[in-house]
């Protein structure tokens, strides 16, 4: 048998921050303020790239399409 195995990725701040445009300074007021899970391994911080994007919210659009 085996057992299945999951992988989890994690990235650096820095990176998260790249990819969505958002700041690092943001990102971590959002760990501070504990919207947004972080892991610490020595002195480097690491996030999910999902729990990131959940951080990010769609803006309704005003109108519908059909």
């Amino acid at each position: 048998m085996n057992p299945t195995i999951h992988h989890r990725s994690y990235e650096s701040l820095a990176h998260a921050a790249d990819r969505t445009g958002v700041s690092i300074r943001t990102l971590r007021r959002r760990i501070a303020c504990g919207q947004l899970a972080a892991y610490r391994t020595g002195r480097l911080i690491r996030v999910d790239p999902g729990d990131v994007d959940r951080l990010l919210a769609p803006i309704p659009t005003g109108f519908s399409r059909l």
